[in-house]
């Protein structure tokens, strides 16, 4: 199944990205830490206009730490005007370092009557409501597990000198990746209704088995490991009791569990992706 997504709502938002895009001083995308490039938005390097930009990977606490570090370090390297941050957006102590990083990227704002304004930008489901939140210090902006919950721009004074601006998050039309959809849909980023849940579930227990053997088979207590992916799935289905009449294993079902149990953590900390090697 080919996986496509792109709400009507995402083509405004995009139109209000260049509309405001002048008056910023600083850019922030968040992305998903577990899968850095399959989370971002090729959009945004060309609409973010040289504004000084910072990469804030998000879900840092669900991914693998190592390869967290190297996405930081990639980040950096290949884009000079570029900052990355791993952080928990639910955790006061990480999304602090994010004020005083734009502070450091535009030093002659931030004081009276000369606010700091940043622009958070980011693809449903990363968690760039939380991160709003969490910075606001109460429930401004709608958070829960639907992607695309953010509908409408909105602008936000921290009273600290920095006055946000929050946007629709955006997908880009044409998912020409279908390995980066799969990623994407395998993580909760993608509705429910453009995509397969068993095809995507056997997509996640192949490559869960070939990255992270060790934490699929902790998880599920598995001794023998079947090779075939949808024959994975059938075993974590009996392990976990999705069984329908006649003892036959109910694959839907197995696969929710299996993509809940990935989405929350409970397989351990899990990254889709790695940085391509740095020069």
């Amino acid at each position: 199944m080919t996986i496509k997504w792109f709400p009507g709502h995402m083509h405004s938002a995009r139109k209000q990205i260049i509309e405001v895009m002048p008056k910023i001083d600083v850019a922030v995308e968040v992305v998903d830490a577990r899968l850095p490039a399959s989370s971002g938005n090729p959009l945004l390097a060309e609409l973010r206009q040289q504004k000084p930009f910072i990469k804030v990977l998000n879900k840092a606490d669900l991914a693998d730490p190592q390869v967290t570090k190297a996405w930081v370090k990639y980040f950096e390297k290949s884009d000079h005007g570029l900052r990355a941050v791993a952080i928990n957006a639910g955790n006061k102590g990480d999304v602090s370092r994010i004020p005083k990083l734009c502070r450091s990227l535009a030093p002659q704002r931030g004081k009276p009557g000369r606010p700091l304004r940043v622009m958070v930008m980011g693809i449903p489901n990363v968690g760039k409501s939380t991160l709003i939140n969490t910075l606001a210090g109460k429930r401004i902006a709608q958070v829960g597990d639907r992607p695309a919950i953010t509908r409408h721009a909105q602008q936000i004074d921290l009273r600290n000198g920095i006055l946000l601006f929050d946007t629709p998050g955006i997908l880009w039309p044409n998912l020409e990746d279908q390995q980066g959809a799969y990623r994407l849909a395998a993580s909760g980023a993608i509705g429910d209704n453009a995509m397969d849940y068993q095809n995507v579930a056997v997509f996640a227990a192949d490559y869960l088995r070939q990255s992270y053997l060790e934490l699929l088979a902790t998880r599920y207590k598995l001794k023998d490991m079947p090779e075939e992916p949808t024959e994975l799935l059938d075993e974590i289905g009996r392990r976990r009791g999705c069984l329908g009449s006649g003892g036959v294993v109910d694959s839907y079902r197995a696969a929710e569990v299996l993509l809940r149990d990935l989405q929350s953590g409970k397989i351990g900390r899990v990254s889709f992706e790695s940085p391509p090697a740095i020069a």
